[in-house]
């Protein structure tokens, strides 16, 4: 199923700003991670209406990917 794309950009903007203050990072940061990850990937794509998923779970999700990012390049 596809979303709105309206809705999907206030999703995404919702998710962007929770990511940002659970990681401490500026929301450009926090952007710029988000457009480049596997969650927005997936999210866009519409695989497993991803998009029906909280906020809160999704934010969840990047903060999981840039530990894992993380640890990969360490």
């Amino acid at each position: 199923m596809q979303a709105n794309s309206i809705l999907l950009q206030r999703k995404y903007a919702r998710i962007v700003k929770l990511f940002a203050e659970q990681t401490n990072q500026t929301y450009e940061q926090a952007l710029d991670f988000f457009y480049n990850s596997k969650t927005f990937e997936l999210i866009s794509e519409g695989v497993a209406d991803m998009h029906c998923l909280s906020d809160e779970y999704l934010a969840e999700e990047l903060i999981l990917e840039k530990n894992k990012s993380n640890n990969s390049t360490e």
